[in-house]
């Protein structure tokens, strides 16, 4: 049985199957076999087939071979061996080691004798010799784009690449909700984030802001009214820091992290229009998001007076 050759088969064939089913599963932006551990027990069943299909073809060629006469199983031994000198791979790999086979050593042998200890003038092995070549190139190169033609310094390049991964961190901030802060935050609308939402609302907020957000010790969440201003922006804001000085609501920065401010205050903006049992009166101001579309508004009500008023950002 050739091993080495069987080897490689079945490494080949597991990358090759690891690669189909990365490439044919939908799995976003995880690898297919984090996303969906049940991918390791297919491969290894097709490890255990690969194996079975090696050992049953090794087998065949061994009753084969048993049931050639004599004179058929030297004609084969000889044409595996002349296949096997005529493999690339090996003649490549003896070429790059660059050594003489033991019956040519009485060609490369010093006259150094020491207490019959002698010694080979083996030459440099051409792999050894080639990447001492590669690097005086790549000396030249250097020296020229640095020296010559005035390339950037240490400095700078450092300079380049903390600018280009502030970029990527920046980016990667825009959809990574667990890094959110009040720059990059966005309103959620998944129901799962909402849920999310309602459960920290309702462990730590309904003390203040009563379950429907008609207000209680703290401000009415249902009105257009708004002490520190409204949108997601403000919200998180004002959860992140915490209200007025002295008499607004505790910072919750050290007990929530950022994706659960998102989605708490993504849930409280969702309590606009609706309506409460027991609203509690406005307070602040009415707040107009200054990035909203132009818009009219031919009537508002505030505290039960009527008032005639056109908004625009």
């Amino acid at each position: 049985m050739r091993t080495g050759a069987s080897y490689l088969r079945v490494i080949a064939f597991m990358v090759m199957a690891f690669l189909l089913l990365e490439f044919t599963i939908e799995s976003g932006e995880e690898w297919a076999i984090q996303k969906y551990p049940i991918i390791w027990a297919v491969l290894a069943m097709l490890l255990l087939f690969a194996i079975a299909i090696e050992v049953v073809s090794d087998t065949l060629k061994n009753i084969l071979f048993r049931s050639l006469n004599s004179e058929a199983q030297e004609r084969y031994l000889a044409a595996e061996e002349l296949k096997s000198e005529n493999n690339w791979i090996k003649k490549t790999y003896k070429n790059l080691l660059g050594t003489k086979p033991m019956e040519k050593e009485e060609e490369i042998i010093l006259d150094h004798n020491y207490d019959g200890i002698k010694e080979l003038d083996n030459s440099l092995p051409p792999w050894w010799v080639y990447m001492f070549y590669a690097t005086i190139v790549f000396a030249g190169i250097y020296w020229a784009r640095y020296e010559i033609f005035d390339g950037a310094s240490q400095a700078q390049e450092y300079e380049i690449a903390v600018a280009e991964a502030k970029v990527q961190i920046e980016e990667y901030k825009k959809t990574a909700k667990g890094l959110v802060d009040v720059n990059t935050v966005e309103l959620l609308t998944e129901s799962s984030d909402l849920s999310a939402g309602k459960t920290i609302f309702t462990e730590k907020c309904i003390a203040c802001h009563k379950a429907d957000g008609g207000g209680g010790i703290g401000p009415n969440l249902t009105d257009v009214n708004w002490i520190l201003g409204g949108g997601i922006k403000n919200v998180f804001n004002t959860i992140s820091e915490g209200g007025r000085a002295g008499k607004g609501m505790v910072s919750w920065k050290n007990d929530l992290k950022p994706l659960e401010m998102a989605q708490v205050a993504s849930y409280v903006l969702s309590f606009q229009g609706t309506t409460p049992a027991e609203p509690k009166a406005a307070e602040g101001d009415v707040w107009i998001d200054p990035d909203a579309e132009t818009m009219e508004v031919n009537e508002v009500v505030v505290d039960s007076v009527s008032v005639e008023a056109e908004l625009a950002p």
